[in-house]
């Protein structure tokens, strides 16, 4: 207990919490504080890219006299595990929010992004390393760890969508020189944020909300800890509540906040537009997810991502649901946010670290 409350203290104040009677709970290895009308939540200020219009270049390795870039890094992503998998497209998402897409989330240390509470649940960091080791045997100092997150983020999304999710990454990231425990707060949106917040949050990384719905629908799999949304499993009447059959379920399952669960309990290992189903049945974990029914725009959005292709005579597939191409989309815009160039990053020899020698 007692080591559990100095945690807890020290969460505080990195948060910069004003009262000694403020209860910190722990949100699935988030570490954010739970919502407090009276302090609310700190924005991080909406700007727009330090390079609005990064020199990224689909093929770009192909130039760099390393052609095989994209490959090697495919083929260390169909080793990784379904969770590992997941755990890659969560990892570029975490590191576009916090300093830009420059793989300063895999920067290892005290009180770097990877040691905070958001990111302490994170996986696939072997993955990466692995596809980083084979590139440098292949095309040594040619290939960013910042671009081989983005390439797998790509690979682990067409993996588990069953091809359905693929497009061309745009690379040509450096890797970023400096990482902060604390930035996750001010960046990474919380599981229990309300529309408002979650939408404004993206907007401050360029995004706007059929991007922040796409992205959302990365909840298609993946697993949580209980205690990420422990608060919405008792009885509530307000319009973001859990599906009480859910709410029972997990009720039994979370024998403990730390008890993992899948996100979506239907199809935990596909990455598919399941997720909108279940939040038009209010059968998702986070308040966050819960919140996109709120307004008239986003529960069109909902709806339209939510919808079955047409079959015909009950064989062939008529259309294609939406989402599969706004997530593409979405992860392209994203992995625009703040790329770092030759003047303030690097290419990293081993992406845990940044360098000791220039390359």
């Amino acid at each position: 207990m007692a080591p559990k409350l100095a945690v807890l203290a020290v969460l505080a104040s990195l948060l910069g919490a004003v009262s000694c009677e403020l209860t910190i709970s722990l949100y699935a290895g988030y570490g954010f504080p739970p919502p407090n009308p009276n302090q609310p939540f700190k924005l991080p200020p909406a700007s727009p890219p330090k390079n609005p219009r990064p020199d990224l270049k689909v093929g770009y390795y192909a130039a760099k006299k390393c052609p095989q870039a994209e490959e090697i890094v495919k083929r260390a992503v169909e080793k990784a595990t379904p969770g590992e998998k997941a755990g890659l497209i969560r990892l570029f998402f975490h590191d576009c929010f916090v300093e830009g897409c420059d793989a300063s989330v895999l920067l290892a240390g005290p009180e770097t992004e990877r040691t905070a509470f958001p990111n302490l649940s994170l996986r696939g960091f072997n993955i990466i390393e692995d596809a980083k080791a084979a590139l440098e045997e292949e095309c040594k100092g040619v290939v960013s760890c910042a671009d081989i997150v983005a390439f797998a983020g790509r690979d682990a999304s067409c993996s588990l969508s069953d091809g359905k999710i693929n497009y061309d990454v745009p690379a040509g990231r450096y890797d970023g020189k400096v990482s902060r425990a604390n930035d996750t707060f001010l960046n990474l949106p919380p599981p229990f944020g309300d529309l408002k917040l979650i939408t404004d949050m993206f907007a401050a990384k360029g995004l706007d909300q059929t991007d922040m719905l796409a992205l959302s629908g990365g909840h298609s799999i993946g697993r949580s800890a209980c205690g990420s949304f422990s608060n919405r499993l008792q009885p509530d009447n307000s319009s973001t509540a859990m599906n009480r059959k859910l709410a029972d379920q997990l009720n039994t399952t979370c024998t403990a906040d730390s008890v993992n669960v899948p996100q979506d309990y239907k199809t935990p290992y596909a990455l598919d537009h399941q997720y909108f189903k279940n939040v038009q049945e209010h059968n998702v974990l986070f308040t966050s997810d819960a919140v996109l029914l709120e307004s008239p725009e986003t529960k069109v959005l909902v709806d339209s991502f939510a919808r079955d292709p047409f079959f015909l005579s009950g064989i062939l597939p008529i259309g294609r649901n939406p989402w599969y191409d706004a997530f593409a989309k979405a992860m392209v815009k994203m992995g625009n946010w703040e790329v770092k160039n030759s003047t303030v990053g690097e290419i990293r020899e081993f992406c845990g670290k940044v360098n000791e020698k220039t390359y």
